[in-house]
């Protein structure tokens, strides 16, 4: 079914292939901002890196190498909400003041609406950044959220100060540390608040950390003394062999010591503009202080499977560990997310069903976040209500081990949703984001290939089975030619089986080495 069909869409009750007693409980733990450098099972952590409650669930479960959930904190929730890709996402777009934004639910409906017809609970509790419409009794039976597109004034408060909606209602000011907060909600949802004791039930947990202005638990506030970050390859330009857009990102500086430091004295996020860190202003200290941020949320995933444990629901509930995009430390100049290196988007993701799916596994196939909806899908024994982007991971997660021949793709199209993105901005303001502009990138499980929507910009190949840190582009090496066209093949073949109008209107690629 194309997009444009989603208009006419009507959802009815669809019946569970599984019994109410066989169908799992789903809890989505949901990060932002948060790159899987910074949990200690992944390899590419710093050493001093400590996240024992994150490494015990990858013991308990399936741990994915690569996966290319999103590029931005909307578009990455839209498609959890849809199966789609961003360019999918029929209405949705962005107006009023920043993070201002609205959808037609007849034409971009949201997929927990049928597990509730199904006979799930569905809840969702803590940020939410897609649309001002959050859907409560129609898509959700209980929620507990952020609503920042609402109330823009209130957007920068990630980790206090919060106007929080209850299942639609007005907006109470709220105090406490909101991982924590959000925590405290998820634990009493488990435990049977809120919800049928007789129902299956679906939990989407959106917590704000690790969000800039990247701030810590006061418990933390000590944690990772005298460390010492080393500076990245590329931090600083000329950075040989990027395409020419890449050549203007500058986060960074040299202090009057020569290290690195952010450039203006303070991270420049969009809604905590301003905001300075806590210990200092040096790569070190930005790395520590984002670093000791991701700790609470180690201390609520011990919580949360320590509940699930203490109810006798661990062994029928599916937990899902993951984040909305990574984010970047210094990598190719950055501090931010957006761009389609892994330093800026690739996430930690991790599955654990103990009973159903093997511990202690690593799958190296690459995976992307519109293959998570239909994963549930699965999982719960509900068909899917329209055609997703994605593929069911159910089959992976229980053999790790399996080798696909499939690609995965990811697309950045700035600001801009559904059939807007059908050709490409004329508007600079459009086209770029933060100085990135709109890309696709194709990952086949070890090169990546990268397409920037400009006429005449260079492509980018990589290896990143020998050049994980994405530093030497072979798409300027002639033997690699021949992978650069079946990359780009893949990238059409992608783009047209996801229902793309962009497809035909692909820009101009520079030659190739000798072409």
């Amino acid at each position: 079914m194309s997009r444009l069909s989603l208009a006419f869409l009507s959802l009815v009750v669809l019946v569970s292939n599984l019994s109410a007693a066989d169908r799992p409980n789903i809890l989505f733990i949901y990060t932002d901002d948060h790159s899987y450098r910074t949990t200690s099972c992944y390899p590419g952590s710093y050493e001093f890196t400590n996240t024992p409650h994150i490494d015990a669930l990858a013991d308990s479960g399936v741990r994915f190498s690569h996966a290319y959930i999103g590029t931005w904190c909307m578009p990455s929730r839209a498609t959890m909400l849809t199966g789609h890709q961003q360019y999918g996402v029929e209405s949705m777009r962005m107006e009023g003041q920043y993070p201002g934004s609205a959808y037609d639910p007849e034409k971009c409906p949201f997929w927990p609406k049928v597990f509730r017809q199904a006979g799930y609970t569905t809840a969702q509790i803590g940020k939410w950044h897609t649309g001002v419409d959050t859907g409560p009794g129609r898509d959700w039976d209980y929620q507990v959220v952020w609503n920042r597109p609402r109330y823009p004034e209130n957007s920068g408060n990630y980790f206090d100060n919060q106007l929080i909606e209850t299942n639609g209602g007005e907006p109470v000011m709220t105090k406490g540390y909101t991982t924590d907060r959000y925590t405290d909600l998820a634990v009493d949802f488990v435990k049977g608040e809120h919800r049928d004791a007789e129902k299956p039930w679906y939990l989407w947990l959106c917590f704000g950390a690790v969000h800039g202005p990247f701030t810590p638990a006061e418990r933390h506030l000590d944690s990772y003394p005298n460390i010492s970050i080393p500076t990245p390859a590329d931090i600083f330009p000329p950075r040989a062999g990027k395409p020419d857009w890449q050549q203007k990102i500058e986060y960074w500086v040299k202090d009057d010591q020569g290290r690195p430091a952010m450039k203006g004295g303070a991270f420049g996020g969009r809604t905590v503009e301003g905001a300075r860190g806590i210990h200092g202003n040096t790569l070190t200290d930005w790395v520590r202080q984002y670093h000791q941020g991701v700790l609470a949320l180690d201390d609520s995933v011990g919580r949360l499977v320590q509940t699930l444990k203490q109810t006798g629901q661990l062994e029928n509930t599916l937990v899902v560990f993951t984040s909305d995009q990574g984010f970047a430390w210094g990598q190719h100049g950055f501090c931010t997310k957006l761009a389609p290196y892994d330093a800026n988007i690739r996430s930690p993701f991790i599955m654990s069903m103990p009973g159903t799916l093997p511990a202690g596994k690593l799958c190296r196939e690459p995976v992307a976040g519109v293959d998570l909806p239909p994963t549930f899908f699965s999982f719960a024994g509900i068909d899917l209500p329209w055609k997703m982007h994605g593929h069911d991971l159910k089959p992976l997660a229980m053999d790790p081990e399996q080798e696909r021949d499939r690609s995965v793709m990811l697309a950045f199209t700035g600001r801009k949703y559904g059939s807007d993105t059908d050709k490409l901005p004329t508007d600079p303001d459009d086209l770029y984001l933060n100085g990135v502009p709109w890309w696709i990138l194709v990952m086949d499980g070890r090169y990546k290939y990268i397409r920037a929507l400009l006429d005449n910009e260079l492509e980018e190949l990589y290896d990143l089975e020998k050049d994980p840190e994405e530093l030497h582009n072979l798409a300027l090496d002639p033997k690699f030619s021949r992978k650069v066209k079946q990359m780009r093949k893949a990238m059409v073949a992608e783009l047209k089986r996801t229902d793309a109008g962009l497809v035909n209107h692909l820009p101009k690629s520079r030659p190739l080495p000798g072409e």
